[in-house]
């Protein structure tokens, strides 16, 4: 895991803090404002009938969370759980959560605004809709999914 930056940097209200996570060797992040909690994989329950990259519920404190594979959702194949796969419960307006599966969470870093810039507009390069934009750290680029996007799009 790569040190976490914040200590090197003054918060302005234009930063965010945005967690790192892999999938299939590719880095993203998600802003922590989304993220409730992150948990390891459990006994999820499938629910016939969704769509396929919905793997079905989990039951978090008496709660039912939706869990969506990731992987599926972006036509990748699955491959087997190992102990650094996890959930990352996200939360939304409302208290809505869905949990989605990651193959290796990475890190929290404040992201500065002026190492986010849009996505190119050439549909080669974001023919993803689920990158809300790009961050260019000097470790290299990461890829900012849109979270609403993410969950909510069939």
């Amino acid at each position: 895991m790569e040190a976490n930056n914040t200590a090197n940097k003054n918060f302005s209200a234009e930063d965010i803090e945005v967690l790192f996570f892999t999938i299939d060797g590719t880095i993203y992040g998600i802003e922590i404002k989304y993220v409730n909690e992150i948990i390891g994989i459990e006994q999820i329950t499938v629910v016939p009938k969704i769509p396929e990259h919905i793997k079905g519920v989990i039951n978090i404190r008496g709660k039912v969370v939706p869990v969506i594979s990731v992987r599926k959702r972006f036509g990748i194949e699955e491959i087997p759980y190992d102990d650094r796969t996890c959930i990352i419960v996200l939360e939304f307006d409302g208290g809505e959560q869905v949990g989605i599966i990651v193959d290796r969470v990475r890190e929290v870093i404040v992201v500065n605004h002026n190492e986010i810039s849009r996505t190119p507009d050439a549909k080669n390069v974001n023919s993803n809709h689920y990158i809300k934009s790009i961050v260019n750290l000097e470790s290299g680029i990461r890829l900012l999914l849109d979270c609403e996007k993410l969950v909510r799009d069939s």
